[in-house]
């Protein structure tokens, strides 16, 4: 049913009921992982499908593949989110002639939508290495490394009077977000100077008057990037000047709310061999590639879901006795190496696919809660195309 009252009929032939638009969930979505905290070669969000169009079932899965679709169009679903992005690049022509062009025209004329939240679901406190983190039994977790160069300080001049309204409507947007803090801000005092021209509508003094001086705060306050719009609008609104007075400017510290891979520790220390066996039975693969020396004792892990090689160093830095990612090269487990070619941190790949699995859950989790009015299933297709072989014996 669309948002005007309409009924749509899928493919499959039936009937959406459900007042919850493909908009509505990718705003929940958003608000919880920011597309702005996206890396800069991802395409997170809506990849196929009208926004405004209503969902009453949706399927949820790590990756868009043919059986994932075949899957969504067999059980009537209208939306499928997926954590990988089918469409990374722009396609020149949507044809049967390529993985990705197909299943992006199959979807179009199944009428099924696609959602994706990928990197920046990777980025928020509980996204995907969290819950990875959880998945393996760490408790005390935060961020692995916190997100660098995403916030900047807004400064604004407003009248003494008006100054409450206006700290509060920038909180209400979500300004001054520090940590387990919000509402942060700070104010100074001081006069401001304006004449009004003709054309003016002047809160204080009069269009054409003579030079005017006001009480007034300096306010200032963080804003992530990515919500600097909506914050600076929302000042607009509640500050009293036609012409709002303010500067932005960037803030070189580590934001602590966003970030990338998680650190933890285990309940009780275990050396290694019994931790590779707790990570291959919990992660459902029992060919871990890894290095490292087995009576090693393993106290604080670091984790990080997909491919999470290049924060190698941040792990060790951190002090973890191990690390848990995947997509490693063969050249990097070298790098953990000390002159006597001992490794000084474990370094463990159990698979891009087994370390991001557990996003299913999350996803789902997050969408059975925010809409319960939609019916929610979870892919029984294991997307990954790579396999393990084990020979006998």
């Amino acid at each position: 049913m669309h948002p005007d009252g309409r009924f749509m009929e899928t493919s499959s032939g039936n009937y959406m009921t459900s007042s919850t638009t493909i908009q509505a969930i990718a705003n929940a979505f958003e608000r919880w992982a920011p597309i702005g905290l996206a890396e800069s070669y991802d395409n997170p969000g809506l990849q196929v499908g009208h926004a405004d169009r209503s969902v009453s079932k949706g399927l949820v899965a790590l990756d868009m593949t043919p059986q994932v679709l075949d899957e969504a169009v067999s059980s009537g679903c209208h939306l499928v989110v997926t954590h990988h992005p089918l469409i990374f690049t722009p396609l020149k022509t949507i044809t049967a002639n390529s993985y990705v062009s197909n299943l992006a025209l199959r979807l179009a004329e199944s009428g099924i939508a696609l959602y994706s939240a990928h990197t920046n679901l990777d980025s928020v406190r509980g996204g995907v290495s969290f819950a990875l983190a959880a998945q393996l039994g760490l408790t005390n977790v935060d961020f692995l490394m916190h997100k660098d160069d995403a916030l900047v300080k807004l400064v604004t001049f407003v009248p003494t009077a008006s100054s409450e309204s206006v700290r509060g409507a920038l909180t209400d947007a979500g300004a001054g977000q520090i940590g387990q803090y919000s509402g942060c801000s700070f104010e100074s005092r001081g006069t401001g100077h304006f004449t009004p021209a003709t054309e003016a509508k002047p809160a204080v003094g009069s269009a054409g008057g003579p030079p005017e001086q006001v009480d007034e705060v300096r306010l200032e306050t963080e804003v992530a990037k990515w919500n600097l719009a909506t914050v600076i609008s929302a000042m607009k609104d509640a500050h009293p000047y036609e012409e709002v007075p303010y500067d932005i400017y960037p803030v070189r510290q580590p934001y602590k709310n966003a970030g990338l891979g998680a650190i933890g520790t285990l309940e009780e220390p275990v050396g290694l061999e019994a931790f590779l066996t707790t990570v291959s039975q919990t992660l459902e693969n029992s060919a871990l590639r890894y290095t490292g020396d087995l009576d090693q004792m393993i106290r604080r892990v670091a984790v990080c879901g997909g491919s999470g090689s290049k924060f190698v160093g941040a792990a060790q830095a951190a002090g973890a006795d191990a690390y848990i990612t995947a997509d490693i090269s063969y050249h990097t487990f070298f790098n953990v190496l000390n002159t006597d070619g001992i490794p000084e941190i474990a370094l463990i790949d159990p698979g891009h696919y087994e370390s991001e699995r557990i996003t299913e859950v999350l996803m789902l989790d997050f969408l059975k809660t925010e809409f319960p009015d939609v019916e929610w299933l979870r892919t029984t297709t294991r997307t990954a195309p790579v396999k393990t072989f084990n020979a006998p014996g």
